[in-house]
């Protein structure tokens, strides 16, 4: 019998790429999060992940969660930060190499035939994304 433990009811997902300038702002604040956690004890009912990119798999790490914060970098969202609400919604991301957090939220309402768990996502101020560029320091401020 395989026994999965328990998700901790609250679930911090990031994602972008630490190779592409600014993208790197979700792994950035893994990074810190679990710098954090391992070292103070701190978000104990808390599990951080963190990917490249969103995918269709990732609605199963919604399950058995009471609370979801998708961590991303933007370049559309005020300075320094926005924080928004999400409803599920199946958008075209679905059918793309990376899918949007409501997609993801709204494949997690599919699967389980029931509303997800309430979710928000945190956009970090962006502003280059070029290939080897590091985060510019007007994102790391």
């Amino acid at each position: 019998m395989n026994s999965r433990p328990s998700p901790a009811p609250v679930l911090i997902m990031t994602y972008g790429n630490p190779s592409r300038g600014d993208d790197a702002l979700g792994p950035a604040m893994f990074d810190m999060l679990e710098a954090h956690k391992s070292a103070s004890g701190n978000l104990a009912d808390t599990d951080l992940l963190t990917d490249f990119q969103l995918q269709i798999e990732h609605a199963i790490d919604l399950e058995g969660r009471k609370c979801i914060l998708f961590v991303d970098a933007g370049v559309s969202c005020p300075e320094p930060f926005e924080l928004q609400q999400l409803q599920p919604e199946r958008d075209d991301s679905f059918t793309t190499h990376a899918m949007s957090p409501a997609a993801v939220m709204s494949v997690y309402q599919q699967i389980n035939s029931r509303e997800p768990p309430p979710a928000y996502l945190l956009t970090i101020r962006a502003y280059k994304f070029g290939l080897g560029l590091p985060m510019s320091e007007t994102a790391t401020e």
